[in-house]
């Protein structure tokens, strides 16, 4: 029944002028429009709504992804922009905070300023190809 359906992502933070400067300036997501209750953006063509909450119930797990061609040239851009990453105890990541997967993929984790967990990945094989 919503195979066709577009779908809409959510993500919550308590202070969408704080929210805005990330995902518009930092992540440069496009900015599609604004109202009380979130801020809305274009993300690859998916729809991604930030949505005005008075908590954020934090998760530890990735609440939201890209997958990205080179996870580290991501990453590298990312950080100049002030991004810093997580590491995660028992997962050896490199430098940059890259942990790849035993079947290959290469991810890396950061927080919005809510704490969200966002995610980078790049598939298995040269520069991301499948």
């Amino acid at each position: 029944m919503l195979t066709d359906a577009p779908l809409v992502a959510f993500v919550a933070t308590t202070d969408l002028a704080r929210s805005h400067t990330f995902y518009a300036d930092v992540l440069r997501l496009r900015h599609v429009k604004a109202t009380p209750f979130a801020n809305v953006y274009d993300a690859g063509g998916t729809t991604l709504r930030i949505t005005l909450v008075d908590r954020v119930a934090g998760a530890p797990y990735t609440v939201l992804g890209w997958t990205v061609p080179d996870t580290a040239a991501t990453a590298d851009e990312l950080a100049r922009r002030g991004v810093t990453f997580k590491r995660y105890e028992g997962l050896h990541q490199d430098a940059a905070g890259v942990w790849t997967a035993p079947g290959g993929a290469r991810i890396a984790w950061f927080c919005d300023p809510d704490g969200n967990v966002l995610s980078l990945t790049q598939s298995p094989g040269p520069a991301g190809a499948a």
